[in-house]
């Protein structure tokens, strides 16, 4: 039995000690045997998860199930089961033990399914499957070919598709099982070229073995931050809502850079605009850093300006030695992933002012490059994704 005494109660069990205190639960018996405790019939209300209770058989067996957890983890999902039948709201259940509400529930749908089986193992498969094998690879095709943004819509589709009910945990369950999770499907371009990818790759390995050992290679391409905050996911007290301050404006930096990936050297510039002379003044920077270089190469997209009549003209006396990817293929560019971890550092969750104070932060970032070697080391490697169009 629960002694009275403060002292038993450890640290983590404090919440079961508040809510036992303020009566909203009663000791429950079996017999002369207390078994655990149950909803205060007089204090209440309706925010018990229907249609969820245990029988005092199954409550005993759980408690011994319990005796015998070896894991705290697998304990948890015992208790949170165990309380949930006995009249403890998914709320109260969560607070005692630390867990959110969408977990608790989960826990209860798992014995809910399977109440013989491993219930509260962490790599729980569940019962058999309401769904045939045939089913279920029909419905793994579909949804690999559609991409549906809630749990409930395909909740939906089985039962329209197959006659099956499932709950939304019960399809979550499901969902990981075949092998799914929730998240962002990437964008590619609509013509990429696979074959064409693999022969840059090739092309590229080639030249990193005979070019000249003080020869550079670099990777250029232009971003056009805009100065505005960008939210982003960060960690925040839970059922508070974070503000981030917005500009109105539309002013953006118009930046042309090009990067080393060898030794994360990096050189950027800022113009009115990006085009052949921006170009032209980029290959300038780059020609007056390596003094001693015999080829200077330059990798890029083909963006129009790359190839047009001025920047042709400049190159014919230049030690600049352009090479261009296959068309709609950023994959291959490695600077965008400069860019990218540009825009996590400066500007996610970060709010400016003034444009002034906006472009001092990107080429502040920029000036001292420097300081992120070490974590670019890891970003800017030579493997690359290769991507097709769908």
């Amino acid at each position: 039995m629960i002694k009275n005494s403060s002292s038993c109660w450890k640290p983590w069990l404090q919440p079961l000690k508040t809510v036992i205190k303020m009566r909203k639960f009663i000791p429950l018996l079996n017999g002369n045997v207390y078994i655990g405790f149950m909803k205060n019939p007089e204090m209440s209300d309706n925010t018990c998860m229907k249609g969820f209770e245990l029988s005092l058989q199954e409550v005993s067996a759980l408690r011994e199930l319990h005796r015998r957890m070896s894991h705290r983890r697998d304990a948890d999902v015992v208790k949170a089961v165990l309380l949930l039948g006995t009249g403890w709201t998914e709320h109260d259940v969560a607070e005692a033990l630390l867990l959110d509400e969408k977990t608790v529930a989960r826990y209860v749908e798992r014995y809910r399914q399977d109440r013989r089986g491993e219930f509260w193992r962490m790599d729980y498969q569940g019962s058999s499957p309401k769904l045939n094998e045939r089913q279920l690879a029909q419905l793994d095709r579909h949804l690999q070919e559609c991409v549906y943004l809630t749990v409930a819509a395909i909740v939906s589709h089985v039962e329209r598709h197959f006659g099956v009910s499932y709950s939304e945990a019960g399809m979550t369950e499901l969902l990981h099982r075949l092998g799914f999770s929730y998240k962002k499907p990437k964008a590619v371009g609509g013509k990429a070229d696979a074959a064409a990818q693999m022969a840059f790759v090739k092309a590229y390995e080639k030249l990193k073995k005979r070019k000249q050992p003080g020869d550079p290679i670099y990777f250029m391409d232009g971003v056009h931050p805009q100065h505005n905050s960008i939210p982003a996911y960060g960690w925040i007290k839970k059922g508070k809502t974070q503000t981030l301050p917005s500009n109105t404006g539309r002013q953006r930096l118009n930046l042309n850079g090009a990067v080393d990936t060898q030794t994360m050297q990096v050189v950027v510039r800022a113009d009115e605009t990006l085009d052949a002379a921006s170009t032209i003044g980029l290959f300038e920077a780059l020609e007056k850093k390596h003094l001693t270089a015999g080829r200077i190469y330059v990798i890029a997209d083909n963006a129009r300006y790359y190839r047009s009549r001025l920047v042709r003209k400049y190159l014919r006396k230049s030690r600049i030695k352009l090479v261009f990817l296959p068309p709609y293929a950023p994959n291959l560019n490695l600077i965008e992933r400069l860019w990218k971890y540009f825009r996590k550092t400066v500007l996610y969750n970060r709010y400016y002012e003034t444009f002034a104070e906006f472009k001092q932060a990107c080429m502040e970032f920029f000036a001292h490059i420097k300081d992120h070697r070490d974590k670019l080391r890891t970003l800017l490697t030579d493997h690359f994704e290769i991507i097709a169009a769908a």
